[in-house]
């Protein structure tokens, strides 16, 4: 058995483009909206790479395999719908109402100015990234185990024969 291959996606600073979105969108109230929309572009291209590289692993684990295709396709898909999720989808949101309801509510309550609110704002956005990511990955895993995971088995097995 070989030594088993530094996953680039997961095990460097690689991983962090994942979270370019949730920077993005904690500088909203500072940069044009097209900044803002090339960060999900970094955090998607971020989740297409680790998704085919995931099924570049599935097929080599799997050279000799008769479900081979199969393996593929699940660790892609599973790699694809997880990361969008987890890593674009949930945490953009989060933090885009956060830092809207943070805007907003220091609007009605203070009378700071503007350009000060926007960066208050921003600095909760950022600060919130970490607090974030660990509860929104469990929730996907708990999200997807109980859904999608179910059809083909374990995470990256297929389904099985009927």
């Amino acid at each position: 058995m070989g030594a088993v291959e530094p996953d680039l996606y997961r095990d460097t600073w690689v991983r962090y483009l994942g979270y370019a979105n949730e920077v993005g969108e904690s500088f909203r109230p500072l940069v044009p909206a097209p900044v803002v929309w090339a960060s999900y572009g970094v955090a998607t291209a971020y989740v297409t790479a680790d998704a085919i590289d995931k099924g570049r692993r599935a097929a080599t684990a799997h050279a000799q395999d008769p479900t081979q295709a199969t393996q593929v396709g699940v660790a892609v898909v599973d790699t694809f719908i997880w990361q969008s999720l987890a890593s674009v989808a949930i945490p953009g949101i989060t933090i885009n109402r956060l830092c809207a309801t943070s805007l907003a509510l220091l609007g009605a309550l203070t009378r700071w100015p503007l350009s000060l609110r926007r960066w208050t704002t921003t600095a909760l956005g950022l600060a919130a990234i970490p607090l974030i990511i660990t509860p929104i990955d469990r929730t996907v895993d708990f999200l997807m185990d109980s859904s999608l995971r179910k059809l083909y088995g374990a995470p990256g097995q297929p389904p099985a024969p009927h």
